[in-house]
């Protein structure tokens, strides 16, 4: 024992800061900074001035809307920090840094709400495979006991909690930590260094208990060290650090920290941890599957437009090393050129001339280059390292400028967002000649828009985008339409008998013809074909007509005066009078959906779906998720659109759904009235 870790990982190193909405992430960071000499004082998040406090938005809502960078110095090494947003609506923000960091620190509290949330966090680093401690964030509000706090936590992560601090009493006031590893106490000063003092006497036999449950935990992976528990001989303390780094490393553990991270307390320690236990630059690339070789691979994390410096590529050097003005590969052949190599500390940077490998940096002006994407010098590209897909939108409104002239200034700048943040989508909706931008959730997108308006100067409308309704018939209808005009010289003459009837749900369209006797030149019968169908974009309620069946059965026609646009003028007239015969009826989209949510919130959500009009389906456990359930229903799609704030509302704010078109239902009464007089033509 004492040599499974290999000793302590040297070089620069990257750490994500994780944890559930408000558990005091970038109060943490601005902790560490200040403890590192960053910066010259820790500034409370209510004060709207810390290093992650840098955007309007995130000051204006008192949260973090994007991932914050910050490089510091500790003990001689160089660790880069990055802050990522605890709400679930701007979680994806994590995916490509958590997949170039080294660990994660994960900050938690005793709060059994934010157990679900947890849970999603915990089951993402899993999936990626990122090695990360937990730092138990304000036990000296907590009024649970550290281990009970534990046992609460331990259903939201796959692997072992690993206890590796208690906390210090005095009157029921925490004023310090005991290390388990080290057999030594901890006491806190606000905003400064704990002082290091043996164990109080009393604290004594629950030390030695805390202590002997570490150990048995990191004897399942080492059975030298159970043989020492079993002969109750003492291990060596370096062996015990040996094991608590090899099993972080592995992922066999998550170690557990404490702490207030507002004071200041605590955080040295887990500096420290960090410091020796994190794995480096090779075990990550290890992880990502990156060829050996003496290429330059850069994985990057994110991308951020700033208003005088241009695009920022914030990556992680993998192997090799970026000067000022090297030419990387992207993934497909082409190149781009480094203009300007950057380390970051919030919205403020300092210009390098060179990055190498292990360091996190921004590099300027890579126009091309995309979040997520891995850039080599060798020629031709690497493989992508990375790959992913932003989860499915749950909320949408239709943007337009509010003046027509900014209409290509905000293209422009919704295109720039995206590419800052992938998870957001733009479409054209032809039908309703709508832009609609969609995210993960209300706060989401109102965090766009304020970008827009206030970033880019661009002020904006927004309401929730039309539903596509469609229309369509119930019984069938015969009718003639007879196009006539003389104006002298060649008039316009076309005449058709058409018979209009429905088709099964789904059918779409159908034309034929059953002309005989040449009374409608087959000249003529695509142009009857082309005249329906432009009616049909249309119908008698204001909105697109589908499945029903046009038969072109009678005729007649002019040798001199009948033409294709007569023929077209016949069949709109024959369809739109024939239409209003045929008993027109609403029709809207109805679509399957699948809801995750945490099973004591399972009635609840049960309990809303007939309120928008949903059917339930079903519902059961989610697959390998325990504490979760899937409900499966149908709900018509004008009833999803604000479904997931109720949702979260309902959830502590981590529920989602998934949604797939299932088929059109009729709609009939005062909600198809409504329909109509706020999207169609018809009252």
């Amino acid at each position: 024992m004492g040599t499974r870790a290999g000793g302590r990982r040297t070089g620069p190193k990257c750490i994500a800061i994780v944890g559930p909405f408000a558990s005091g992430k970038t109060t943490l960071l601005e902790a560490i900074l200040a403890r590192t000499g960053s910066i010259p004082r820790q500034n409370p998040v209510s004060s709207g001035n810390t290093v992650s406090d840098h955007s309007p938005e995130a000051r204006a809502h008192a949260m973090s809307v994007e991932a914050t960078i910050a490089t510091a110095e500790f003990m001689g090494e160089q660790i880069t920090f990055v802050d990522c947003p605890g709400s679930i609506e701007f979680s994806f923000e994590a995916e490509p840094v958590l997949a170039a960091c080294d660990l994660a620190v994960v900050v938690a509290e005793a709060d059994e709400k934010k157990i679900p949330a947890l849970q999603l966090i915990m089951r993402k680093l899993d999936d990626l495979g990122v090695p990360r401690i937990l730092f138990l964030n304000k036990v000296d509000k907590a009024i649970a006991g550290v281990r009970d706090t534990l046992k609460m936590l331990q259903p939201a992560s796959a692997v072992p909690l690993l206890l590796r601090q208690i906390p210090l009493r005095k009157d029921g006031v925490v004023i310090g930590s005991i290390d388990l590893a080290l057999e030594r106490a901890y006491i806190y000063r606000e905003y400064a260094e704990s002082e290091v003092a043996q164990i109080p006497g009393d604290d004594k036999a629950r030390e030695l208990e805390a202590r002997f449950s570490m150990l048995e935990t990191l004897a399942d992976h080492d059975d030298h060290l159970m043989e020492q528990l079993l002969e109750e001989i003492e291990p060596p303390k370096d062996a015990i650090f040996d094991d608590l780094a090899a099993d972080l490393r592995d992922g066999a553990v998550t170690p557990v920290l404490i702490g207030t991270a507002e004071k200041g307390n605590g955080v040295l320690r887990l500096l420290k941890a960090i410091r020796h236990d994190a794995p480096d630059i090779e075990a990550t690339r290890k992880r990502l599957g990156a060829p050996d070789g003496a290429a330059t691979l850069v994985q990057v994390m994110k991308t951020i437009h700033t208003p005088h410096g241009g695009k920022l590529s914030v990556s992680r050097v993998l192997s090799g090393q970026v000067v000022d003005g090297s030419e990387l590969w992207l993934p497909g052949g082409d190149t781009a050129k480094v203009s300007g190599i950057y380390r970051m500390l919030g919205k403020d940077q300092s210009k390098l001339t060179i990055a190498k490998a292990g360091d996190t940096v921004a590099l300027g002006k890579l126009d091309e280059v995309k979040t997520g994407q891995t850039l080599s010098s060798a020629k031709g590209g690497a493989k992508q390292l990375f790959q992913f897909e932003p989860p499915q939108p749950v909320f949408a409104f239709a943007l337009r400028p509010k003046e027509r002239k900014d209409e290509v200034k905000m293209s422009a700048a919704i295109q720039r967002l995206a590419e800052e943040d992938p998870s957001l989508s733009l479409r054209h909706n032809q039908d309703s000649a709508e832009t609609v931008l969609s995210g993960h959730g209300e706060m989401h997108l109102r965090v766009v828009r304020e970008r827009l308006e206030g970033k880019n100067q661009i002020p904006v409308e927004g309401h929730a985008p039309a539903v596509p309704y469609r229309e369509t018939i119930r019984k069938p209808a015969q009718q003639r339409g007879r196009h006539k005009k003389q104006s002298g010289g060649h008039g316009q003459f076309g005449d058709v008998v058409i018979e209009i009837k429905p088709l099964p749900r789904g059918s779409g369209f159908q034309f034929t013809d059953t002309i005989t006797g040449g009374v409608v030149p087959k000249t003529y019968i695509q142009s009857v074909e082309t005249g329906v169908r432009d009616y049909l974009k249309s119908g008698p309620l204001g909105f697109p007509v589908v499945d029903v069946a046009v038969n072109l059965s009678d005729g007649s026609y002019h040798a001199v005066d009948s033409s294709d646009m007569a023929f077209q003028m016949a069949a709109r007239l024959a369809m739109k009078e024939g239409m209003a015969a045929c008993s027109p009826v609403l029709l809207e989209p109805v679509m399957k959906v699948e809801i995750v949510t945490p099973s004591d919130a399972t009635s609840k959500i049960i309990a809303l779906i007939p309120q928008r009009r949903g059917q339930i389906l079903g519902y059961d456990a989610r697959p390998d998720w325990p504490g979760w359930d899937v409900v499966e229903a149908t709900m018509p799609q004008a009833e999803i659109g604000d479904l997931i704030i109720e949702l979260r509302s309902a959830t502590a704010g981590v529920a989602s759904y998934r949604a797939v078109f299932d088929h059109m239902a009729e709609l009939t009464g005062r909600l198809a009235d409504e329909a109509m007089n706020t999207d169609g033509k018809a009252a």
